[in-house]
């Protein structure tokens, strides 16, 4: 319903056509066509009353499974329709005319392609033979991104290492204003935080951007179906603009940028090979310094330049920016375990008891740990940091359940006679652990991984074991699991642990060699 949302957004505000929303979105052309008519057909307005959540929105455009789809359909032979082509008059629509009068009076005239259907098979048989197009693009409408090949050296000042920063490109469609941000890596976060650097210079974001398939950007690179990353999406929807990857291996697609790459390759970065530049910020300067002048150079067989074609024709068409810059964010999927906490980072987040064994999906910022539950945010805290929050628990008193009889089927009270089925040393055990945590749930999972030993080492193994923990003073489920491991449940509590010292040889000096002779002092 997520991506349903999209569709629906990038179709009534963004004014996309079906084949752009399916390619920014990892869908199929027909599964964009349905689901816009059957909004349609639903009634429903955009933008949706606040009283329409994902549930209801689901229920009303999806009530009824689709119609079957129809058998096979005859094929033509690709290969002589490639061949008439070739014929003085002979077109597409022609042929397709032709194919449909062969099945007349057969089974087979119902299931014939129809035209779209038809010319796209065949484009798609002969694809080899696509010829270079000229791309024209209109105001406002895409902008290509891309990272230049050369890397530049950046040499830190007091250890004198060298480092190498990659350089990212973005070229607008119609103007072809270019924009250059140096960046440590390729990674996710440095690359949404260029796409924000590269908005704030444009001062807006055009409809499209359109990245090649680098997997930072598109996690799975497909022709047909390319899947973007979680965070990225993210991005596009906080600044209103749609995500169209090219096709892989297809450079034509972004020709725009593979220029521009070429132009800061070229009047960027070579006039700079000699500088010694020891911080990022350095040379992103200097960068912007040569990118000015680019940008202010006039055309060759045009009139202006970039920058004053991009103040004429292409500002205007931008959309504005949001009144909040983006906040880089991670996605991540959880499931929410049976003390109704969700696992981040080796940190642990509640959510209301009601979503237990649910999944969830996570947002992460910087600051915040945010969690959602069909679209709808059902948790939110801070998040914890470091190595000092991991194993702990943050818990919002909210979301704990009134009694623990409410808590499904698991309670202290059933983990306590499941431990004492095991043996008394068990059942003391897990009342130590639950009755030792701010609230008895926190206690579920240590009790679990305790009493699941007892599958590996049999429950009079591990009653012997937690009978030496208690004896030690040590009843955690880490403790007891140590014994077993060592096999000290075998030996009787009296019997003392002794520590097995090696047999004496000629490499043992014994203790007297590390004593310290006594110096005599000076006569008094």
């Amino acid at each position: 319903m997520r991506k349903v949302l999209d569709i629906l957004r990038l179709a009534h505000e963004g004014g996309r056509s079906q084949r752009e929303i399916a390619g920014s979105l990892a869908l199929s052309q027909s599964t964009v066509s349905e689901c816009l008519a059957r909004f349609r057909a639903s009634g429903l307005a955009w933008p949706l009353a606040p009283e329409i959540d994902e549930g209801t929105l689901e229920g009303r455009l999806f009530a009824r499974p689709p119609l079957p789809t129809a058998g096979d359909r005859p094929v033509p032979d690709w290969a002589t329709i490639h061949r008439e082509l070739k014929r003085t008059g002979v077109t597409l629509q022609l042929l397709w005319v032709e194919y449909q009068q062969a099945h007349d009076g057969t089974p087979d005239r119902a299931r014939c392609y129809q035209y779209t259907q038809f010319c796209a098979h065949y484009h798609a048989w002969a694809g080899q033979l696509e010829p270079v197009l000229r791309q024209e693009h209109k105001a406002g409408e895409r902008t290509f991104v891309d990272y230049a090949g050369p890397h530049v050296d950046v040499v830190d000042r007091e250890t004198g290492d060298v480092r190498e920063a990659q350089i990212f490109v973005a070229a607008l469609g119609a103007s072809h204003l270019l924009f250059a941000d140096a960046t440590w890596t390729q990674q996710l976060p440095d690359w949404i935080a260029s796409h924000v650097r590269m908005a704030e210079y444009y001062g807006g974001v055009t409809a499209l951007i359109v990245p090649d398939n680098l997997r930072t950007g598109v996690t799975h690179a497909c022709f047909y179906e390319p899947e973007l990353n979680a965070t990225y999406q993210d991005f596009a929807t906080h600044y209103g603009t749609a995500i169209l990857p090219t096709r892989v291996a297809k450079p034509r697609d972004k020709a725009k940028v593979e220029g521009g790459v070429l132009i800061v390759e070229r009047e960027v970065l070579a006039p700079l090979r000699d500088h010694r530049f020891t911080s990022l910020a350095q040379l992103n300067a200097a960068i912007a310094e040569r990118l000015a002048i680019v940008n202010t150079r006039s055309f060759q067989l045009l009139a202006g330049s970039r920058r004053s074609v991009f103040e004429a024709l292409e500002r205007a068409t931008l959309r504005p920016l949001p009144a909040e810059r983006y906040e880089f964010a991670e996605w991540r999927t959880a499931k929410v375990h049976i003390d109704y906490h969700v696992a981040v980072e080796s940190h642990f987040y509640s959510v209301p008891h009601a979503l237990l064994k649910a999944t969830v999906r996570v947002r992460l910022t910087a600051t915040m740990v945010e969690i959602l539950h069909r679209g709808q945010r059902v948790a939110a805290h801070r998040r914890s940091v470091g190595a000092g929050g991991k194993g702990r628990y943050t818990t919002d008193p909210a979301h704990r359940p009134k009694s623990h009889q409410a808590h499904l089927e698991w309670t202290p009270e059933r983990l306590m006679r499941w431990g004492a089925e095991m043996g008394p040393a068990v059942a003391a055990v897990v009342a130590h652990i639950l009755e030792h945590k701010p609230h008895p749930e926190q206690g579920y999972r240590s009790c679990l991984g305790l009493l699941s030993l007892a599958k590996r080492y049999t429950a009079p193994r591990l009653d012997a074991a937690c009978a030496r923990a208690r004896d030690t003073g040590t009843l955690t489920y880490r403790s007891v699991k140590s014994i077993l491991l060592a096999g000290l449940d075998r030996r009787p509590l009296d019997e003392p642990l002794t520590l097995a010292l090696p047999a004496h040889h000629a490499h043992v000096r014994g203790a007297a060699y590390y004593r310290t002779p006594e110096v005599p002092g000076p006569p008094s």
